[in-house]
Formats: structure tokens, C-alpha cells, sequence
């Protein structure tokens, strides 16, 4: 099980980077990328993963806070879908949108260490 809990915590983080790193990489020129939300996705399967992983197990889950940071996955998750939906049409991309991907994203990783 330590296992399966440090792979899915590398892929939750792997997730993360992809978001963050596509959007400091676009800066410049603001869009989003399908490979934030599909990024998006992977972080928010893998949170919830070990979030039933905790649950089933001994450890002690902070709720309010595991419901916070599925607020904001999810706010990453629709801007990301919307966002690249809009780039793969060849429309263009707010950049208001753009930069709500990256920055619930950051957020989001500030959630999960500073609280």
C-alpha cells in the first residue's frame, strides 16, 4: 500500500507540474493547452485516490480542507476543459481563463502545503 500511495502522490504532483509548468511557459501569450486538462484530470483522479486510500486506512482526513482543494480541482477542471475546447476550435483564449487555470491550480497547491 506504501507503494501505491507514493505512485499516486507522484502522479498527483506530476499532474500539477504540467498545469502550472504549461502556464508560466505560455505566459506571454495566454492559452490553455489540452494537455492542462487532461492534466487537470489526472490530478483530480489521483487526489480522490488517495483521498479513499486515507479514508480506508487509519489516517486521519481533514475534510474541510479535502473539500476545498476538490473545489478548486474542479474550477481547474472546467477553465482547463473550456479553455482548450476554445484552442482546438482555433478560437481564441481569454486571458482571464488562461490565467484561472494556472492560478486555481497554484492555489491549490498552496492548500495542500501551507494549511
Amino acid at each position: 500500500m506504501t507503494f501505491l500511495t507514493g505512485l499516486l502522490v507522484f502522479l498527483h504532483l506530476v499532474g500539477a507540474a504540467i498545469i502550472v509548468g504549461t502556464w508560466i511557459y505560455t505566459m506571454k501569450r495566454p492559452t490553455v493547452s489540452p494537455g492542462q486538462f487532461h492534466a487537470s484530470l489526472l490530478s483530480l483522479v489521483t487526489g480522490l485516490l488517495l483521498v479513499a486510500i486515507h479514508e480506508m486506512g487509519d489516517g486521519d482526513v481533514n475534510h474541510g480542507k479535502i473539500a476545498v482543494k476538490l473545489l478548486v480541482a474542479l474550477a481547474v477542471a472546467v477553465a482547463a476543459f473550456v479553455g482548450q475546447r476554445r484552442t482546438r476550435r482555433g478560437e481564441p483564449v481569454s486571458t482571464g481563463l488562461a490565467h484561472a487555470v494556472g492560478g486555481f491550480a497554484l492555489i491549490n497547491m498552496a492548500v495542500a502545503t501551507l494549511w
